[in-house]
């Protein structure tokens, strides 16, 4: 609309010809007025125009109420004088059906007869009774409203102002005849005989499935079923229905009931006599919608074409982001379609709308994870959106697409699965009556009643404050090797950083991690993980599986390991519980800390491990891919790739990992190398050096390993782990030393001088580099070299929990 506007502004300026466009063109073809939209609507009802304009700036908003009341009231008759006509033509069959059943060529049999005509008669009795009560008593009101519209009228004509009027008291009595008229216990009686629809909606399906068998075989019963007429109203014009659609009505009108309720209760003043029983009958009417939500799939089914039936798979609330930002959206999703709406507020007590945004055939849809936008300057952040709004027009003109903000992959995955299921089994695409869909949603939205989060509190005893540590250590059932990460997220209220993800791990059937992650939690209710694969031969990540965790307050300060069965994966982590009173969220934004130029000690504490990552994912990248290149670690890799390999591991550690799985091996060997180089302090402790020189001038062999493992003993814990952890790979390397030509004493040579240096430099360095190599090469050949741990050991509860 605004858009159009501009561009006839633009033309007038440009001294342009615009012929005058008729305002029914600039309308939208879904009004936001819900009352206009309701299904009471009806044009052949008005209040009488008399004396109006001499009274209406005298009434109050009780009053206006009570005026707009009875219009409802009127509505709702004429709509049920309707639907009691649509019941009837429905019957009109039944006798002569009934006649020809004990024929030798019956139309239908008894028992069809009986399949499709079921609870019928029953409903029309008990409409009719309501019909005949609820027009009773508004004939008794207009009566009353028309004799005091006349005397207002005469007393117009003859000068009467406004005042006298009300001195008269006869704005009073009409307000008063509004007050008497009561309908509440009419409404209640109707509601009390819902459970009659209960029979026929459990019969629905069995007799649409009769209809249309016979339609096909019998061209009596055809004719007959695609030809019913009934009246519209009270004037003598015809509706032309099919059978079919005549046993929906009842499953229509059992919904109505619920929405008529909401938009009378609306328009009843709180002091009403009526207003305690119509809030009754609501409670009623959707408790009777609840429990059809629970055990009814035709509940589900919204519209007939071309023999398919259209059912709603999943529904929820989305943000859906577009050129004029985020906005909240209802997003439905059909055997064949997904369609966006928007929901109106009822405005004056009118009960909610929903308005149509737009709708995507499944066929050829794709849903994809886009990733999460990073915080950007100001003055790039404005440039980034307006580059975003020229691509979002450029892609609008190709094809169509839209943006929806998830709360969470978990989310999102909710979407994709059954929008994935569906489009395997769905090639063609019904044309939808969007209007009918999109009306529709009132009714679904009130018996799916789909979860909205917000921020309400709950029960502070159900859910979790303080901090929550999650460990993830391994998962097995890959079909193929292949590198995984898996996504953290728990909910409740995003004060703090609520999503978390673990490293990559290396190609392989059974992926460990053995990574920490902390968070801040207020009102975590749930604990959810999605697996990840990355595929070299797929360009996007794809997701293996997805579970849930109850998060019990009672979950001790001890570890609890648990194992979470998805699908055809099994994922092993523990998770560990603080409460305590939780500090204010900081409003610095935290950055991944460097991991070059930073003693190893720090390193390890911030992983939370014993080995680095840079470390163990270098190490499994070369035994990956590179224990058969020959001069693995002697032969350099490229300078330059070298230092952008280690600004992203000090920078965004995700992104170094997939560096590392497509650099150059030499690359990944030198930059293993260029770790140990840049520590500074040496891997193993320089007040260390002298002990090491000791025990290699002892004579015996077995006295100096006891004394040089003894030495090792002391290190600390991340650099003996550590030093143990690069032994160990660098002895499987030498294993392969007829292809690679990298020896004991080679390794030994090149990474003497990086692990070992003493406390302070010398002029002659070719003593200390003989003590270096002798030392690394004493503990490469060493049969008896202790096993590294790559993680701290959890303090774990006995007990295990394994969830499906």
């Amino acid at each position: 609309m605004e858009l159009f506007e501009e561009a006839l502004d633009y033309l007038k300026d440009e001294n342009v010809a615009v012929e005058p466009v008729t305002p029914g063109l600039l309308e939208e073809v879904f009004t936001d007025d819900g009352f206009l939209q309701s299904p009471m609507r009806t044009e052949s009802f008005s209040l009488p125009e008399v004396g109006i304009r001499h009274v209406s700036k005298a009434r109050n908003t009780s009053e206006d109420m009570l005026e707009r009341r009875l219009v409802v009231l009127r509505g709702i008759l004429n709509s049920e004088e309707l639907y009691l006509n649509e019941l009837e033509t429905m019957l009109i069959p039944m006798k002569p059906l009934k006649a020809t059943a004990g024929t030798s060529q019956p139309v239908l049999s008894c028992e069809e007869i009986q399949t499709v005509f079921f609870q019928v008669p029953e409903l029309l009795a008990l409409h009719r009774d309501f019909y005949q009560g609820l027009k009773a008593r508004l004939e008794g009101a207009m009566e009353l409203n028309e004799g005091l519209g006349s005397e207002l009228h005469q007393g117009a004509f003859q000068g009467v102002s406004t005042e006298e009027v009300q001195e008269q008291g006869l704005v009073a009595e009409q307000g008063k005849s509004h007050h008497l008229l009561t309908v509440g216990d009419l409404f209640q009686k109707l509601v009390s005989q819902l459970a009659t629809y209960r029979g026929y909606i459990d019969n629905y399906e069995s007799a649409v499935e009769v209809v249309r068998r016979c339609t096909q075989s019998d061209p009596r019963f055809r004719t007959l079923a695609e030809s019913m007429r009934a009246r519209k109203g009270s004037d003598s014009s015809k509706s032309e229905y099919t059978f079919e659609a005549l046993l929906y009505k009842p499953l229509d009108r059992v919904t109505k009931t619920t929405l008529v309720l909401h938009d009378l209760l609306s328009h009843t003043p709180p002091e009403h006599h009526d207003a305690p029983l119509l809030q009754e009958a609501l409670r009623i009417s959707s408790s009777f919608l609840s429990g059809l939500n629970e055990t009814s799939q035709c509940k589900k089914a919204v519209t007939l074409s071309k023999g398919m039936r259209r059912q709603l798979m999943h529904d929820g609330f989305v943000v859906c982001l577009c050129e004029n930002g985020r906005s909240l959206r209802h997003l439905f999703l059909y055997t064949d379609l997904l369609l966006c709406v928007k929901l109106k507020g009822g405005s004056l007590g009118r009960h909610c709308q929903y308005r149509y945004c737009w709708h995507m055939p499944l066929f050829g849809l794709r849903v994809r994870w886009a990733g999460e936008e990073e915080h950007l300057p100001d003055t790039q952040q404005r440039i980034s959106c307006m580059k975003a709004k020229m691509y979002q027009l450029r892609q609008a003109v190709r094809q169509q697409s839209h943006t929806l903000l998830m709360s969470s992959l978990y989310e999102l995955e909710e979407w994709r699965e059954p929008i994935d299921r569906l489009i395997r089994e769905n090639t063609e695409t019904v044309p939808p009556d969007l209007l009918t869909l999109t009306n529709s949603c009132v009714k679904l939205r009130m018996t799916q009643q789909p979860h909205l989060e917000s921020l309400q509190s709950g029960n502070a005893d159900q859910s979790l404050c303080g901090t929550l540590s999650v460990v993830v250590h391994s998962a097995c059932g890959l079909q193929e090797p292949a590198c995984m990460w898996v996504r953290v997220e728990v909910d409740g209220f995003d004060f703090f950083s609520i999503r978390e993800q673990t490293h990559s791990s290396l190609s392989s059937l059974e992926p460990q991690w053995n990574q920490e992650i902390s968070f801040q939690v207020d009102g975590a209710k749930n604990l959810r993980v999605v697996c990840i694969t990355q595929l070299e031969n797929c360009p996007e990540d794809m997701v293996v599986g997805r579970g849930s965790v109850k998060l019990d307050p009672a979950i001790t300060k001890k570890w609890k390991k648990l194992h979470l069965s998805m699908a055809q994966l099994d994922l092993t982590l523990s998770v560990k519980y603080l409460p305590h009173p939780l500090d204010p969220p900081s409003s610095t934004l935290t950055q991944q800390l460097p991991v070059f130029c930073v003693p190893i000690g720090v390193v390890a504490q911030q992983e939370g491990v014993l080995v680095p990552h840079v470390v163990r994912s270098c190490v499994k990248e070369v035994e990956r891919r590179g224990l058969e290149e020959e001069g693995i670690y002697r032969t350099s890799g490229s300078a330059k790739e070298i230092q952008l390999l280690k600004h992203s591991f000090n920078t965004n550690l995700r992104e170094a990992l997939k560096g590392v799985r497509s650099a150059e091996i030499n690359v990944v060997s030198g930059t293993l190398k260029l770790y140990f180089r840049d520590l500074p302090e040496p891997l193993v402790p320089a007040d260390l050096y002298q002990s090491l020189k000791k025990a290699l001038d002892l004579p015996d062999l077995a006295s100096k390993q006891s004394a040089l493992l003894h030495v090792l003993e002391l290190c600390p814990n991340a650099n003996r782990n550590t030093l143990l952890y690069l032994l160990h790979h660098l002895r499987r390397v030498s294993e392969k030393v007829e292809v690679n030509k990298m020896s004991v004493m080679n390794l030994a040579t090149v990474f003497g001088p990086s692990l070992l240096r003493p406390p302070a430099p010398r002029l002659d360095i070719s003593e200390e580099v003989v003590v270096q190599v002798q030392v690394v090469y004493f503990y490469l050949q060493c049969n008896d070299l202790p096993t590294p741990l790559t993680s701290l050991p959890l303090d774990t509860e006995d007990e295990q929990d394994t969830i499906m």
